[in-house]
């Protein structure tokens, strides 16, 4: 009992350490983008472009990323596209041109795409292997290596503003991290009888030749994700110039909006694994989603400042587990299932706050953010299609 105990841990803080990569990874280089803007003297419009690449490279490598994960299996893939993360780090601490950086981040966009099939293979492998929830704090360690990359920025570039010395610096962690955690990583099956060198499956996965046309399932599971991220994104995006520029926010109350969706974030993922086991994953993204859309409409409908942030709150919570819950459902039908709804995920956080800016650019922030909300609801209509699975907790 305590040896099942012993590797449940070990191989839930390796699991977690790949989470913690992406997000201090991303973090860390976003973090710079002020000092790659002057260095190579870009325009807001090569700006937005660098920006675009990234997520457009994250969101069409879901083929690629379907079979490597087949071939490779999650544990490999994982430190291997962890490893590219940091690679890609040093890349851009010496990129050379505009046109090479364009190139170097489109890598890690397609490396960040990997890592996030990998990582959430892994994380639903281990639910389904020890029968214990776990997504949603896996979630909450992306935010915790974000927050640590903020840190170490600050913290570098207050003793030199090299992109080299504060990038090289984020490499070497990042390195030592992924090694550290590799041991604890879950080993992937494979089939009975299969030699030793034979490409590997996840443990979550349906075994597949080729690429297959997504099921109905999978389609509804990619359109919760996707309408989830663009909750999300949105309100990351957008929250502090409503409450700026419609709630007649002071000009330093207004990042409280981005701050108080985040906090909530994560103090629901903290404990969405308990919630997961008592209520089941339906109920959860079914009704933490209607929280998240109702709760934002009303706050939209009263208007100031004091509903605001309480309709920022009730966001928040109500979508913080959607994400995890989504994955775990995903993984459960198979590497292409999975990295598919990643792709669509990723193509939601990135599409979704500019299309919100197209319909506050023609109506007003005020529909654009009731549009936030309409996408939170569309997250609960979706999830009646879903069939999700039904784990134990911790």
């Amino acid at each position: 009992m305590y040896r099942v105990r012993d590797d449940y841990r070990r191989s839930q803080v390796a699991i977690a350490a790949l989470f913690c990569c992406l997000g201090f990874q991303y973090a860390t280089w976003v973090s710079r983008i002020p000092a790659l803007k002057t260095r190579l003297d870009l325009s807001e419009a090569q700006l937005g472009l660098l920006l675009m690449v990234c997520g457009a490279g994250a969101a069409v490598s879901f083929p690629l990323v379907a079979v490597l994960t087949r071939r490779l299996g999650s544990r490999r893939l994982g430190i291997i596209s962890a490893l590219g993360l940091g690679a890609v780090l040093l890349a851009l601490s010496v990129t050379p041109n505009y046109p090479v950086t364009l190139l170097i981040v489109g890598c890690d966009g397609i490396a960040v795409g990997c890592l996030n099939v990998a990582m959430n293979a892994q994380a639903a492998a281990l639910e389904v292997k020890y029968e214990r929830t776990t997504m949603a704090r896996m979630h909450a360690t992306f935010s915790a290596g974000s927050l640590f990359a903020a840190l170490l920025a600050s913290g570098v570039t207050s003793l030199s503003t090299a992109l080299l010395t504060h990038f090289v610096t984020a490499t070497a962690l990042l390195a030592a991290l992924v090694l550290g955690a590799s041991g604890g990583l879950l080993r992937d099956d494979r089939p009975p009888g299969a030699p030793a060198d034979s490409p590997a499956e996840p443990v979550t996965a349906k075994k597949s030749r080729g690429l297959t046309l997504p099921t109905r399932v999978t389609i509804w599971m990619g359109l919760a994700m996707a309408f989830g991220t663009v909750t999300e994104g949105a309100m990351n995006d957008w929250s502090a110039l409503y409450l700026k520029d419609v709630a007649g926010a002071a000009a330093q109350l207004a990042p409280l909006g981005i701050a108080v969706v985040s906090v909530m974030m994560v103090l629901a993922r903290l404990f969405a694994d308990g919630w997961r086991t008592k209520w089941g994953d339906d109920r959860i993204v079914r009704i933490g989603s209607a929280l998240a859309g109702a709760g934002l409409a009303l706050a939209l409908l009263v208007g100031g400042v004091v509903p605001a942030l309480l309709g920022f709150a009730c966001v928040g919570l109500g979508i913080a587990a959607v994400t995890p819950c989504v994955y775990v459902a995903a993984a459960r039908q198979g590497s292409e299932a999975l990295a598919l709804v990643a792709a669509m995920g990723t193509t939601g956080l990135l599409a979704g706050p500019a299309v919100i800016g197209f319909v506050a650019e023609g109506t007003g922030l005020a529909w654009g953010m009731g549009a936030v909300a309409a996408s939170a609801l569309l997250v609960s209509a979706c999830s009646t299609r879903i069939r999700f699975p039904a784990l134990a907790e911790v």
